[in-house]
């Protein structure tokens, strides 16, 4: 399989990957593997009717929770089916209850328990969940060198998302925290402690909402659907993360203090 090109870490290699990007996402699509996996599911997603059909078949299954994700859970079947199962459509179902938003997001593109005929039947369904999953394998891919470059890669696709949506600016900061991927972005970009999770939810949400008023004058998650406020976040938390990794004290490190006003 063809692997990904990261050279360097750092800002200078964030700037390496994105000026090649386009021409690795295609030869990597294009990879013998993924190919074929793309291919099996969307010749053979259409006949799904039901969550279960979909949990007892492993190929389709692992192509559906990547798309998502969520390929962790690849092995917890009854988990999986019961998210399906339960819909989006009512209070009490699993994808609600849960604070990681992306189990809410597969159900709703999946449809098994809010319609009476799933997504899976739509002629253009399968092309849509192999395109994320081919886009999430290549992030996984790019992550197996460099776990900061694959967060980064996902700051443009969930923050567009989120911040387009019509939703109170509070509400979008309780979506970014129920996403681990962006709430470690956010983590990483405003120093945060590990123990920050802890925290009371209104405690942590004040507390993003001053880092980001202090770091980009604007406490607000809308302020991210502009290209040029994601790439100051991107370059925040990649050299914040840089930072982290080499155990320097940003109180007190001149190198430290020199790439954080860099960064700003």
């Amino acid at each position: 399989m063809f692997q990904p090109v990261v050279p360097f870490g750092g800002f200078a290699g964030w700037s390496f990957l994105n000026r090649t990007i386009d021409n690795q996402k295609d030869a990597y699509a294009k990879s013998p593997e993924v190919a074929r996996e793309t291919k099996y599911f969307e010749d053979n997603i259409g006949k799904i009717k039901t969550a279960e059909d979909l949990v007892s078949n492993r190929r389709l299954l692992k192509v559906a929770l990547e798309a998502f994700g969520l390929g962790d859970d690849i092995n917890n079947k009854f988990f999986i089916r019961k998210v399906l199962e339960d819909g989006t459509l009512t209070n009490d179902a699993l994808a609600n209850k849960l604070s990681d938003k992306r189990y809410l997001k597969f159900s709703q593109a999946f449809g098994f328990g809010d319609f009476s005929v799933p997504s899976t039947t739509l002629s253009d369904f399968g092309s849509k969940i192999t395109s994320a999953f081919k886009e999430r394998q290549f992030e996984t891919a790019i992550g197996n060198q460099n776990e900061n470059f694959r967060l980064a890669l996902g700051i443009d696709r969930e923050l567009t998302e989120i911040a387009g949506k019509d939703l109170a600016e509070d509400t979008m900061w309780f979506t970014i925290m129920g996403n681990p991927p962006m709430r470690k972005v956010f983590e990483t970009a405003f120093n945060l402690p590990k123990s920050f999770g802890t925290l009371d939810l209104d405690k942590q949400l004040e507390t993003f909402k001053d880092k980001a008023r202090s770091a980009f004058g604007d406490d607000g998650i809308k302020q991210f659907a502009t290209p040029e406020k994601q790439e100051d976040l991107t370059r925040l938390f990649l050299l914040r993360a840089d930072i982290q990794a080499l155990n320097i004290n940003t109180s007190g490190s001149h190198t430290a203090l020199t790439l954080l006003q860099n960064a700003t």
